[in-house]
């Protein structure tokens, strides 16, 4: 199914009949988890002998969810994540279309042991003409899509590679990391605060997307990419990016 997107002034050729998912499906067994938080599990409604599942007889399936979307899975955040004032991603997001570049970084170990994408590695990527960028940490291991990342300390961005994506005009960062952040920073939130430019200029239509996957089949390079959330009025939703080809 061969569609025409328009961006900018400029007409590009993409493929809606082939879409390459970027998030990770939630499974009771099977997820990801960060920031020890509860695990992602769904549970039938049961009450006055009804049964809301059909594996247990009952006629429909009618099921409660447990998330907590920054700790469970891929999920898209705006700033009212750190700001004090409340923004909602409801809100905040209200474009789904952008131009994306997928690039793939080996993080680099810094003298505290930590390991970190830094801005020089993001400088020889030469990122130019997206407002969206996809970042695939090397090793790209399935493990990613069920790893409990609590109390690991995983990679992080540095506050000065979140900066200079605002200086690319990079308005909508995905990761496949639980957070551009170190695990613990005393809640400094130094790279969250240099991409949302908060609290002096805040850049409300901007959001930061975690615990992405990009198969190693998804080649570095150019690509439109679809951003859904559900409405959620609050800081953070469960998202589902998926990125098209551009021919």
């Amino acid at each position: 199914m061969l569609a025409i997107i328009k961006r900018n002034g400029e007409e590009f050729n993409v493929d809606l009949g082939k879409p390459l998912d970027i998030s990770i499906p939630l499974r009771d067994d099977q997820q990801p988890n960060c920031f020890w938080a509860p695990p992602f599990e769904t549970s039938p409604v049961k009450m006055d002998g009804f049964i809301g599942s059909t594996a247990e007889g009952g006629f429909v399936n009618f099921k409660n969810v447990r998330i907590n979307p920054h700790g469970n899975g891929t999920h898209t955040e705006c700033v009212g994540h750190i700001a004090k004032d409340a923004y909602s991603i409801n809100d905040c997001l209200q474009e789904f279309w952008f131009k994306a570049k997928v690039i793939s970084i080996l993080p680099q170990k810094i003298g505290n042991g930590d390991k970190v994408i830094t801005k020089s590695q993001i400088e020889a990527c030469e990122i130019k003409d997206c407002n969206a960028l996809v970042l695939r940490t090397l090793p790209n291991l399935k493990d990613k899509m069920q790893m409990n990342y609590s109390g690991t300390n995983p990679t992080y961005m540095e506050p000065e590679a979140a900066a200079y994506l605002v200086e690319l005009g990079i308005e909508h960062l995905l990761i496949d990391l639980p957070s551009v952040d170190r695990e613990e920073d005393d809640a400094a939130l130094l790279a969250h605060r240099a991409f949302w430019q908060y609290p002096k200029n805040i850049r409300e239509n901007c959001t930061i997307s975690e615990l992405i996957f990009v198969p190693n089949t998804v080649e570095d390079g150019d690509y439109f990419l679809n951003l859904q959330i559900a409405s959620f009025t609050i800081d953070v939703s469960p998202s589902k990016p998926v990125l098209y080809a551009v021919l």
